[in-house]
């Protein structure tokens, strides 16, 4: 894994020394756990109620870029200590797949107050997924009709008023020479580049011509008239520019010059436990690892703890990745199947909202007494008491009121509270997620699970909710690749207080 280092001091209670101290166990933490530190981002008394910070603010910009796997913090509230913030940044963090790590809290010390994040997180998305839903609504019917939907328009295109595509006859040339250079004179797609940008040719948004927009201009079915948006494909729907016998020549070179996609790499992406797993005996973090069998050539993924890979002493096996992470999810969703549990985690939910909810109480106490001041004023105006005097104060007063409600819509759209309704809907909804798929499985664990410990005979987890104690018995676990260190065959869940403990073990 390769990531960067965020580190952050407030003007008030802390000085350059505490970012020395975070350096370094953030440092120590990495080499740990065979991390690759690629550079550092620093804010100086700045504080962490608010991301208008300008380290933070490239942090999240450059995360886009994919330079690196994850942001290593000394503790989460460096990263953020407003919650709503910080969900907003992780969701896009992990939009661009990076991960945030804590060097010191491999489980969070208030752990509703993480269910909270991840569930504020999951209702941003749900309402985001509502809106999309809508709006592809509206561009499949301009879809039916051929009717141009927005994004880029290929080079060699123009839309006319109606929305409609129109052959741009300046550019469109240029694009039928591009298609012959590579079909016929066997130029390479860095060529056309460079050729493409001496005659002066521009993207849609006016930028020289790069590799990738020469290859997705070769593949992009439009020049010959096919019109696609979803599952609607209209041939013909536009008008065409390239000859189908020319276009189907590039596509016959560029399949000949496809090199295979890397197997191994794309299999490491999908490790859903990455930064979860633990391994019980060290505390190390334990990660994706993939090789082929050299007897029967089969493809085989682990998770392994760091520090038996770097052979520094841990006794600890590898476990098959397939297997923990099936257990993982089942077990997730067997503890959201119990409505006393998702009882409990909406309640505890609610609770830590209105603790944490200090302006929207107060602005709408402000609102209240605003009103009984109009109220009081028109009473008096009914009364006959009205002289200049009363009609400013009540013009003053509603212009307070006005403002007050500003002030609470702008927090209610910036702070949003999950009602106890919303919340029972999401969570019944976990339950009905298809557990074959893959970004389903990772929100699941995301949202619900802090950290597993994997023991020689036991696997201990942790969810993000407080207070739980629970005994459930099985015969066996199939398909178990623990076997060696003894087939776990009851489930025993007991914890501390602060934590709900799932614990797997053997006889």
């Amino acid at each position: 894994m390769k990531g960067i280092i965020y580190a952050r001091y407030s003007s008030d209670s802390q000085t350059e020394n505490s970012i020395e101290g975070q350096l370094r166990e953030c440092k120590e933490f990495a080499e740990k756990n065979g991390m690759t530190i690629l550079g550092t981002y620093i804010d100086r008394a700045f504080s962490a109620k608010t991301d208008n910070r300008p380290e933070f603010q490239r942090m999240i910009k450059d995360s886009a870029k994919g330079l690196f796997d994850f942001v290593l913090v000394w503790k989460l509230d460096r990263f953020a200590r407003n919650r709503y913030d910080s969900a907003h940044n992780k969701a896009i963090l992990r939009k661009n797949g990076v991960k945030v790590i804590s060097a010191t809290e491999a489980i969070a010390e208030d752990s509703t107050g993480i269910l909270l994040e991840s569930l504020l997180e999951g209702y941003a998305e749900f309402f985001s997924a509502e809106l999309s839903e809508k709006v592809i609504r509206g561009m499949t019917e301009n879809a039916l009709k051929c009717k141009y939907n927005g994004a880029g328009i290929p080079v060699g295109y123009c839309v006319d008023d109606e929305q409609y595509f129109q052959v741009n006859e300046t550019t469109a040339p240029l694009v039928v020479d591009a298609f012959k250079m590579y079909a016929d004179e066997g130029k390479s797609v860095r060529q056309i580049v460079v050729l493409l940008n001496e005659k002066g040719l521009l993207t849609s948004n006016k930028k020289p011509m790069s590799i990738n927009s020469v290859t997705y201009m070769l593949k992009n079915r439009k020049y010959i008239g096919e019109y696609k948006y979803r599952d609607i494909v209209q041939p013909n729907g536009i008008p065409a520019i390239v000859p189908q016998d020319l276009f189907d020549r590039v596509q016959e070179r560029m399949a000949k010059n496809k090199k295979a996609p890397a197997r191994t790499k794309a299999a490491v992406d999908n490790y859903l436990l990455t930064t979860k797993l633990f391994c019980g005996l060290c505390s190390a973090y334990m990660v994706g690892e993939s090789g082929t069998s050299g007897t029967k050539g089969r493809f085989y993924q682990y998770y392994k703890c760091v520090t038996a890979k770097k052979r520094k002493g841990c006794p600890k096996k590898s476990v098959r990745k397939g297997w923990i992470e099936n257990l993982v999810v089942n077990e997730t969703l067997a503890m959201l199947g119990d409505d006393a549990v998702v009882d409990y985690i909406i309640e505890l939910v609610m609770e830590v909202q209105s603790r944490e909810s200090t302006s929207l109480p107060m602005l709408k106490e402000q609102l209240v007494e605003t009103e009984k001041g109009i109220e009081n004023m028109l009473n008096a105006i009914q009364a006959g008491i009205f002289n200049q005097s009363t009609k400013q104060r009540l013009d003053e007063l509603e212009k307070t009121k006005s403002e007050i409600e500003v002030k609470i819509l702008q927090e209610e759209i910036d702070r949003p509270l999950l009602s106890e309704e919303f919340l029972r809907f999401m969570l019944y909804k976990f339950r009905d997620i298809d557990i074959s798929n893959q970004e389903q499985r990772q929100r699941l664990i995301d949202i619900f699970v802090n950290a597993i410990y994997l023991y020689d005979d036991k696997v201990v987890f942790t969810f993000n909710y407080k207070d739980g104690t629970k005994t459930v018995s099985l015969k066996e676990i199939e398909s178990s690749d623990l076997t060696r260190l003894g087939a776990p065959v009851r489930i025993v869940i007991k914890g501390p207080k602060p934590c709900f403990s799932l614990t797997i073990r053997t006889p």
